[in-house]
């Protein structure tokens, strides 16, 4: 049995410097500065926030990606 180190699946255009440029961004955030990025993301015009079930979260990412992919 041999033991292989998998490198981390990204998605496009992400790497390393990208990652850890996110990283920064949300561990150097205030806690007025997360809440309010969270209000404005249940504020966006163009996208709702709902409770989907766990076991149908991996379709709903699937049909999204499917819907970004067509333009």
């Amino acid at each position: 049995m041999t033991n292989k180190t998998e490198e981390p699946r990204l998605p496009p255009g992400w790497d390393e410097a990208r990652i850890q440029e996110v990283l920064e961004h949300y561990e150097s955030q205030t806690d007025e500065e997360m809440l309010a990025e969270d209000e404005a993301a249940f504020e966006a015009p163009d996208t709702v926030v709902m409770p989907i079930p766990n076991e149908l979260a991996d379709e709903v990412e699937a049909l999204i990606e499917r819907w970004e992919q067509q333009g």
